[in-house]
């Protein structure tokens, strides 16, 4: 018993230490050169705008060139421009510690070690120390850091003549590391889409039921490994039935090389090329196809300050052995957000098909508007 009341006595005295050094942490300060004070907590900042949830105001990007005083009550990590950090980096090598700083220059004070300055201008990127260390030094596993979003929509008609519409996709992307600052090691894309439709007119003494089907459905995965922070190698695989074509399934299977000349926390653009071999199977088996070719495409996303997300992509499938065979898909994706993770999305999607079966259009054309949900966001 007295062995517990000795432990106990110890927590009492431990626990009100921790508690009162915990509150007299106090918040991070901003002083514009306007001479306002502002209280909060530093996000982030780079060698042009400053990232402060303002406790009055709430999220503010300042420039630099407004700040005439930066005090933070927390350590952070100030990454210089032109170095590229990967997972298990030295930490000891990228200052850190609590910073003062102005429209120049940045003081990094360490708790044990001499303090430290950096120019604005060289600043590449400034994160809390907390996420900083626990982005080069973790290794998430397969199910983790996943971001995307699906998408539903539908329409029943039942009268004189009865109809169905269901379109419904999901998209998923799992960047490796998901920080921008940080060198990219990989990239992992599956995406789903599907089309499903039909109308059924009743009989009359002339003519039997008549009933007519729509039934699209894509699905393709990639994979990407980084050699620099803007080429990488990749493998893809993409599945499409196209019932208005005549088109039972396409297999595609390539290997290729990509590269990404723009990417940032707001626009990504990706330009691939590869070759491929690719199965067409048509509801006609004589037309049947085994061909060897490629696939050429780019795909541009960009995040507006409101939320809302655009996302583009073409692509062009010339076939080597038959250069009748070639395709060409492009579609455009508009999602504005409604509710927390709820929004409300606008797709336009093409696919062109050069060699369908006798009687069948080469060309499909889709608007659809859905609710989605997007999960996983950071």
């Amino acid at each position: 018993m007295l062995r517990i009341n000795s432990i106990l006595t110890l927590l009492l005295l431990i626990l009100p230490c921790g508690v009162h050094a915990q509150a007299t942490a106090g918040p991070d300060l901003l002083v514009l050169a306007s001479g306002e004070r502002l209280t909060g907590h530093l996000q982030d900042a780079d060698n042009r705008n400053v990232d402060f949830q303002s406790d009055a105001l709430g999220k503010l990007s300042v420039p630099w060139a407004k700040v005439q005083q930066l005090r933070t009550a927390g350590p952070f990590a100030a990454i210089r421009k032109n170095v590229s950090l990967t997972r298990n980096v030295n930490t000891n090598t990228i200052p850190q510690g609590t910073i003062t700083a102005n429209a120049q220059t940045i003081t990094l004070m360490p708790a044990n070690a001499p303090e430290q300055m950096i120019a604005v201008a060289d600043l590449s990127s400034m994160v809390a120390q907390g996420a900083f260390l626990t982005a080069v030094q973790q290794n998430p596993g397969f199910l983790q850091d996943w971001t995307g979003a699906a998408t539903f929509g539908a329409a029943l008609v039942e009268a004189t003549q009865s109809s169905v519409s269901i379109t419904s996709s999901i998209g998923l992307t799992r960047e490796i590391p998901a920080e921008t600052w940080l060198a990219p090691r990989n990239r992992t894309t599956v995406d789903f889409t599907s089309t499903y439709g039909s109308l059924s007119e009743p009989a009359t003494a002339l003519v039997g039921t008549t009933v007519i089907k729509t039934s699209i459905f894509h699905a393709d995965a990639e994979r990407d490994e980084y050699f620099t922070r803007s080429v990488y190698a990749l493998a893809d695989t993409a599945f499409d039935h196209n019932f208005s074509m005549g088109l039972d399934l396409q297999q595609i299977y390539g290997l290729g090389i990509g590269w990404t000349p723009l990417k940032n926390d707001f626009e990504s653009l990706y330009l691939q090329g590869s070759v491929t071999y690719e199965r067409q199977s048509f509801f006609v088996p004589a037309l049947n196809e085994n061909l060897i070719g490629s696939i050429f495409s780019e795909a541009f996303n960009r995040k507006f300050a409101d939320g809302v997300v655009l996302t583009q992509k073409l692509a062009f499938n010339p076939a080597w052995n038959v250069l009748s065979a070639y395709s060409m898909n492009a579609s455009l994706i508009l999602a504005v957000p409604l509710y927390k993770h709820f929004s409300f999305s606008t797709t336009l999607a093409d696919a062109f098909l050069n060699n369908p079966p006798p009687g069948f259009r080469k060309n499909s054309f889709q608007f659809i508007t859905a609710v989605g949900y997007t999960f996983g966001a950071k």
